[in-house]
């Protein structure tokens, strides 16, 4: 769950990012694309943590 919050959190902010800086469709694509996947990583890294700690 806490990568599937962390992909679209990252969709979101990228969009939200691309069309603050006056892009177009593709430009928020693009920034949608390339923060979901680096909240992907990010989330990934996370839940890895936890299940660590907690195990």
């Amino acid at each position: 769950m806490i990568v599937i919050g962390a992909v679209l959190l990252g969709v979101l902010l990228g969009v939200f990012q691309a069309r603050k800086r006056g892009g177009n469709i593709a430009d928020m694509l693009q920034y949608g694309a390339v923060y979901a996947i680096a909240f992907g990583i990010v989330g990934v890294i996370a839940t890895i943590v936890i299940h660590r700690v907690l195990a």
